[in-house]
């Protein structure tokens, strides 16, 4: 049984799979907007990306059907065996695809032809390619630099810990002409309590703000950050894009 925010238990819906995603998803998106009434922002300022992990084709149609636009994906392998048979035609066919998974150099081909947008750019090496990738198919190519916020020696990303080295870092990928830097990317903590993991989110949206002065070229208009136990905690510290799946699809099998 779903724990909601302030333990109250919510009930998993009942029915068949389209009722029981379109029923989850409806309250994801009260919860958004409760956590964007109580920052004083808008539920609009956030974008809601279901995360597709091990998910089925029948499971993304039935979330497409119930209102989902933007889709995120872990994996380059997964999208393609996927995306074709998406019912490209009807439910799915104007979605925004998201590589939300650490992405590794040798598949970055790949992993532009099929996505729309790139959160996990964690090297100065993995935009290079990108960049001359992007050049080769005469396109500006949309990412989020990942930033590890919670300085855990698994995750991916930039030290925020020694924000020169970032810096310099996030000067080398600005100045690429076919990259569009749109904000930073983390992955928080797994924490039994998400208060725990706000100081992540608080240093994420820092960083924002700090190279929105000093590398104003494209705004950095979003911080992607939050997922099913925490988007709330997200929202209310500026979070632009949360990256739920457990709560749509409900638990994995």
């Amino acid at each position: 049984m779903a724990q909601e925010k302030g333990g109250q238990a919510a009930s998993e819906p009942e029915g068949d799979l389209q009722t029981q995603i379109a029923h989850r998803l409806a309250d994801v998106r009260a919860r958004i907007a409760a956590a964007a009434q109580r920052a004083g922002r808008a539920p609009s300022e956030v974008t809601l990306v279901a995360v597709t992990k091990t998910r089925t084709v029948a499971e993304i149609e039935a979330a497409c059907r119930a209102g989902v636009q933007d889709v995120g994906e872990n994996r380059v392998g997964e999208a393609e065996a996927k995306k074709p048979k998406l019912d490209l035609d009807r439910a799915c066919a104007d979605i925004t695809w998201h590589m939300v998974g650490h992405l590794q150099s040798r598949k970055a081909s790949r992993a532009i032809d099929l996505f729309d947008i790139v959160h996990s750019v964690d090297s100065v090496k993995l935009a290079g390619k990108l960049d001359r990738l992007a050049d080769e198919r005469d396109q500006i190519l949309p990412i989020l630099i990942e930033v590890n916020a919670s300085g855990e020696a698994s995750k991916y990303g930039f030290s925020a810990s020694d924000v020169p080295r970032l810096e310099s870092a996030v000067a080398e990928i600005v100045a690429l002409p076919h990259l569009r830097v749109d904000g930073l990317m983390t992955v928080a903590s797994i924490a039994a309590d998400p208060e725990e993991v706000r100081p992540v989110f608080a240093q994420l949206r820092d960083l924002r703000d700090r190279f929105r002065g000093r590398f104003p070229r494209s705004g950095w208009p979003h911080l992607s950050m939050g997922m099913t136990d925490d988007f709330e905690v997200a929202i209310e510290e500026g979070a632009t894009m949360i990256r739920v799946g457990r709560a749509i699809f409900g638990p994995r099998e």
